[in-house]
């Protein structure tokens, strides 16, 4: 077994930006063991005045959009052409049970994994909601400390959790398919008005024709949603992850969306914002952790469950009478 770091070893190896050390305390921050938790609150305290200097973009898509090769060619761009270091958190919605398919992103993603300013850290998705890591933010945090410029944050489908997600990123970006039936039925009305813009992705292979459609149909109903806090209005893009062509367009949308918030001030604004929703969030979560691991509540809630499935309690009466424990 690996010989358990120190407190000031992993902040000493993350602000050094190991990426070894950044590993283990992913890990560590992951982990739900009382003793972890403990040791990982001071290393993020220690390493706090060395983040929120990344960009953080969260990707999320309809299944079957090509996330993975969309962020490795995004990403290929971001570490070559642009020359910045790159850090992509992939939540593995299969690896919650046996941890087989952890490597998964890896494998799909396989140049970008080997470049030297790209560092890839597929994570379980567990129960959290949206298919978002329990650590996901923790984690985000570390990466920053460690030097990374951009992150990407890469998620489980569309769906009303994807709000999780945006609430931890600066700029959302919504992948889309083209000529897969209706295009404006393959997504929720709510990840539309939080996308900051949309990319029709597979823009080749005799498939332009209908992207450049699918585009023309989602920018138009794009424009029926008002505009957000930010006053940015979201526009829609091509692309192809194979060819390449429309990756370096996506990237200066995002140039300039950053330019507009800062501009204006949204961009600080939205930082603090989220610092609060994940203040209210670590709240909620600790106080449920507590709740079931006390003693009373233990012994009473097999049986208050059974009451409850038999109809013989209403479940607000059984809510309190746990809590009351």
């Amino acid at each position: 077994m690996a010989r358990r770091l120190t407190a000031e070893q992993y902040t000493k190896g993350l602000l050094a930006g190991d990426r070894l050390v950044l590993s283990r305390a992913i890990t560590l921050v992951e982990s739900t063991l009382a003793t972890d938790h403990a040791l990982a609150q001071q290393v993020l305290g220690a390493v706090l005045p060395r983040t929120g200097r990344s960009v953080r973009i969260g990707i999320t898509g309809v299944p079957g959009v090509g996330k993975s090769t969309f962020i490795e060619a995004l990403g290929m761009y971001v570490v070559e052409q642009l020359g910045l270091r790159l850090a992509v958190l992939a939540i593995d919605p299969t690896s919650q049970r046996s941890g087989g398919s952890i490597l998964g992103d890896k494998t799909r993603m396989q140049h970008l994994s080997a470049h030297a300013n790209a560092y890839i850290r597929p994570s379980p998705a567990g129960r959290s909601l949206g298919g978002v890591a329990r650590a996901t933010r923790e984690a985000l945090l570390l990466c920053e400390a460690a030097g990374y410029d951009v992150i990407f944050v890469e998620t489980v489908g569309v769906g009303q959790s994807e709000t999780a997600v945006h609430g931890m990123v600066d700029f959302f970006l919504l992948l889309m398919l083209a000529g897969a039936g209706d295009e404006l039925q393959g997504v929720k009305r709510g990840i539309m008005e939080m996308a900051d813009a949309v990319v029709i992705t597979k823009a080749d292979s005799g498939n332009e024709l209908a992207a450049k459609r699918a585009r023309r149909e989602y920018q138009g109903a794009l424009h029926l949603f008002p505009l957000g806090s930010s006053g940015w209005a979201p526009v829609v893009r091509t692309c192809s992850a194979l060819t390449g062509e429309g990756v370096p367009g996506v990237w200066e949308e995002l140039q300039r969306y950053l330019e507009h918030a800062r501009g204006n001030g949204y961009f600080e604004r939205r930082r603090q914002e989220q610092n609060l929703q994940w203040l209210h969030h670590s709240i909620r979560e600790a106080l449920e952790e507590r709740f079931y691991a006390r003693p009373a509540v233990q012994q009473q809630l097999g049986a208050i469950r059974e009451q409850v499935m038999r109809g013989e309690k209403s479940a607000f009466a059984a809510a309190d009478e746990l809590l009351d424990l």
